[in-house]
């Protein structure tokens, strides 16, 4: 590991310790509305979200509009202001689910001749959103893992030239990144942008594990669109990449050993922080269709008006998502995914903070929104189109704190503040542990990646400090393994049928995630500076000036 790498990895190790103890003082009307949260209004709610009769709240169906039923009927009992569109609690997010004809084909030409690949063997190609017709010819070039940290010393776009070419990356970051820096640098979102950026046309992900074959997009690639037609967002589309693909180990090796180099050679040299970009001997042509099909799905927004003339006008955004993934293959003879603890336990969350403004006399100096979101399950989709294209003024959104899948198994009494360190989040984030007794740890299982698969991320990508508290390690028996509780319960549990009203469930500790975020939320909200990046932080030095 190089110097620098390993102090940026201290420097996060450092801002997730425990700091010494403070004694928070908060207001008595607040604390007592605090400790007035009651864990079965938390099951009530996620008992409703998670019945039969929502069959698993996808986006676009009757289950999901009961859910947007039931939040909105909660907002108005609490006096939750509409945040929405047009002085509604919606904001519409159009969503179109895109597909790759079968008659998609690649061919690769050298000095030796041209090579025709078979489309689910060789290669698969990403649906283009927009364009239903699409054909690419251009020279390739090897571009290592499609990063450029110049900050770490690591560039894989350094000296090469891809204007007009079509590169090709291994997906993967070097083993000095932090987990977090390595989470964004491996998202194919990251991955685009730095190629068409340096004027690429096209994108192929090779791969280096032979046991892998190429994915298979018959269920089609899910992406949120203008009312116009136009891309409002992709996970893998880019208005300047005409082509992303994917091609097999195989196919991956021949294109690496017609220019000299070795595959294994080149994982080894770039895991270990070593550049391995070269120009490639062929040329590719490909040509795809792609067909749609366009849904209109919602994301639901409450306001708490915030009470300072002028700070109200900026907003803590609290977010949790509404959607689940609706019915699908039985198991056990259950074919309704009803998303109990994902997310109907984050949205029963959101909705006790908002109980818990409700008995306030006086709301606090900031405005607070309680953001349901729309297709997190389809790729983070309904966050992405909040976070970019708000109800609100995008540069007055000063935090979201983001509540996904608490999972309420066991007692909380540690908490992981993904995101926390990279801002000064974590200085509220400390003041509320420690008040409620709660440690704060390292993530447990980082090889999760959960920085950038939930819903907090869209809000990074947009410069605005974000975090999501999870469960820490720490157990009343001083085992301290709730990591393995946890891998257990996920096994049977996340993402299948099982995860019901009958599945294993610890109300009280829903109630501790409710007061700790409620209160994280609630000191920015008071806070007369609004939250910053820290200084040269990784997130912040690429996405801060979004905010400015």
């Amino acid at each position: 590991m190089k110097p620098h790498r390993f102090i940026l990895g201290l420097c996060l190790l450092v801002a997730v310790q425990q700091a010494p103890a403070q004694d928070l003082k908060v207001e008595k009307k607040v604390a007592k509305s605090m400790k007035k949260v009651e864990p079965e209004d938390i099951k009530k709610h996620i008992w409703y979200l998670a019945d039969d009769k929502l069959l698993g709240r996808k986006p676009g169906t009757p289950g999901y509009q009961t859910a947007v039923d039931y939040v909105i009927d909660n907002y108005k009992k609490l006096g939750v202001q509409p945040g929405g569109e047009n002085g509604t609690y919606l904001q519409t997010v159009r969503l179109r689910t895109a597909k790759t004809e079968d008659n998609a084909t690649m061919t690769l030409a050298d000095k030796q001749g041209t090579a025709t690949l078979t489309a689910g063997k060789d290669f698969s190609i990403y649906p283009n959103p927009k364009e239903a017709n699409v054909t690419v010819e251009a020279p390739l070039v090897f571009a290592g893992f499609g990063i450029s940290a110049p900050d770490l010393n690591f560039d894989d776009y350094a000296g090469l030239d891809v204007k007009g070419k079509v590169v090709l990356v291994l997906r993967g970051a070097p083993q000095g990144f932090p987990n977090t820096v390595a989470s964004y640098s491996m998202d194919t979102q990251t991955i685009l942008k730095n190629a068409a950026d340096r004027g690429a046309v096209g994108v192929i992900l090779g791969s280096y594990n032979p046991r892998a074959g190429v994915p298979n997009f018959r269920n089609g690639i899910n992406n949120v669109m203008h009312a116009n037609g136009d891309v409002a967002f992709s996970r893998t589309y880019n208005d300047k990449i005409k082509l992303f693909a994917v091609v097999s180990h195989e196919q991956t090796e021949n294109l690496l050993s017609g220019a000299g180099v070795s595959l294994t050679d080149a994982v080894k040299n770039l895991r270990s922080g070593k550049p391995a970009s070269a120009p490639l001997n062929h040329t590719l042509r490909a040509n795809y269709t792609s067909t749609y099909t366009d849904i209109e799905s919602q994301n639901v927004v409450g306001k708490i008006e915030g009470s300072d003339a002028k700070l109200k006008n900026e907003y803590v955004v609290h977010s949790a998502h509404l959607d689940h993934v609706g019915i699908g293959r039985p198991i056990d003879g259950d074919s309704i995914y009803n998303g109990a603890h994902d997310n109907a336990s984050g949205v029963a969350s959101l909705l006790e903070i908002a109980k818990v403004y409700s008995r306030l006399k006086q709301n606090p100096k900031r405005s607070v929104l309680l953001v349901m979101v729309t297709a997190e399950e389809m790729g983070l989709l309904g966050s992405a189109y909040f976070a970019k294209y708000p109800t609100v003024p995008a540069g007055n959104i000063v935090a979201d704190i983001n509540t996904d899948m608490p999972t309420i198994i066991a007692p909380l009494l540690s908490v992981v503040p993904l995101g926390a360190p990279h801002s000064s989040l974590m200085g509220p984030v400390t003041k509320a542990a420690n008040y409620l007794n709660l440690d704060i740890e390292e993530d447990p299982e980082p090889e999760q990646n959960r920085f950038v698969r939930s819903d907090q991320y869209s809000f990074v990508t947009q410069g605005i400090p974000a975090l999501h508290i999870k469960y820490g390690n720490k157990t009343p028996d001083g085992k301290n393994n709730l990591d393995e509780t946890v891998k257990v319960w996920r096994e049977k549990y996340y993402h299948k049928p099982q995860d019901g009203i009958d599945g294993v469930f610890d109300f009280e500790a829903g109630k501790t995630y409710v007061q700790l975020n409620f209160l994280i939320g609630y000191l920015v909200a008071q806070d007369a500076q609004r939250p910053t990046w820290n200084e040269g932080d990784f997130f912040g030095t690429r996405f801060g000036s979004l905010q400015q």
